[in-house]
């Protein structure tokens, strides 16, 4: 089977003023890296990836690097080729498809929340030995705690903790735009659980995000059409936030923790920016089978 190169199905959007996403995946029948499970594919591409850049004039801040030094290698062509000249890095969280573009941005100011840093550090031999391998894994040169005020150009803003699917996020608000870069805090069709013994706490989090002033959502996981229209409303914190619920009654109801994915979520579907997309029920059964290993721990 003839694959695709890396990068070459990425797709720009605009979604925003002076935002860019870098899209690429969900393409039907296509897996761009290989026919054995691995992160690429099955935690990026099939499901659908966006990062994205913020620019005003000479400035960029790059949202994560993406899952591929050609993916990295794209993005800072098209900044480039826009008269930019001046690029720092945000990543929003230590995962492998947020982190996978790092090499192309080693002369530039990567930051991270410490957290972030340190599952970096701890997890090099494990990334770098990984399907496919991050090697070198460059690390964030700048780290910060709970939160950081930017500047891009004139462009106020804002990072800050969470810790939503995993302990070390870092999201992005631009407040004058009333917009929220998700990073994997908010996932379309659903969350992806990495850390299902802190779940509890992802709704802590959740709970707190939903006092924010902001209208719109754009997630790294996501549908393109979606992202291409301009973002998902405030909805997709409720539809996680019911989703979790749910996974956390699963050890204690077996009907529940049966049913697919269309089922589980059909409510949430119907009620809430979070649409049904089929390849999300593998995601949904690992989500379920982790919540009630967790619980018999």
């Amino acid at each position: 089977m003839t694959r695709p190169l890396l990068g070459s199905t990425m797709r720009l959007v605009r979604p925003a003023p002076n935002v860019i996403g870098f899209y690429d995946g969900r393409v039907d029948g296509i897996r761009i890296w290989s026919d054995e499970p691995n992160w690429l594919d099955d935690g990026a591409y099939t499901l659908g990836i966006c990062t994205y850049a913020i620019v005003d004039g000479s400035q960029a801040l790059v949202y994560d690097t993406h899952i591929s030094l050609p993916h990295a290698r794209f993005i800072r062509r098209t900044l480039e080729e826009m008269g930019v000249t001046s690029i720092c890095v945000v990543l929003s969280h230590w995962h492998d498809d947020h982190i996978a573009g790092n090499e192309v941005f080693q002369d530039c100011e990567i930051i991270a929340n410490r957290l972030t840093a340190a599952a970096l550090e701890r997890g090099r031999a494990e990334i770098e030995g990984g399907n496919p391998p991050i090697k070198p894994l460059v690390l964030p040169n700048t780290m910060f705690e709970d939160s950081l005020s930017l500047m891009v150009g004139a462009i106020p803003i804002e990072l800050r903790q969470v810790e939503i699917h995993s302990h070390d996020g870092t999201v992005l608000l631009m407040p004058n735009a009333r917009l929220l870069l998700a990073g994997d805090t908010l996932e379309d069709s659903v969350t992806y659980v990495s850390e299902p013994e802190r779940l509890a706490e992802h709704l802590v989090d959740l709970d707190r995000m939903s006092g924010w002033q902001f209208d719109r959502i754009l997630p790294n996981h996501g549908s393109f059409e979606a992202i291409e229209a301009g973002s998902y409303d405030r909805s997709l914190i409720a539809a996680t936030e019911a989703y979790i619920r749910k996974l956390l009654a699963c050890p204690h109801d077996p009907d529940l923790a049966r049913q697919d994915l269309k089922t589980f979520g059909a409510d949430m579907f119907a009620a809430t920016a979070a649409e049904y997309f089929a390849p999300y029920e593998a995601v949904h059964r690992q989500n379920v089978a982790a919540a009630v290993a967790a619980k018999s721990r």
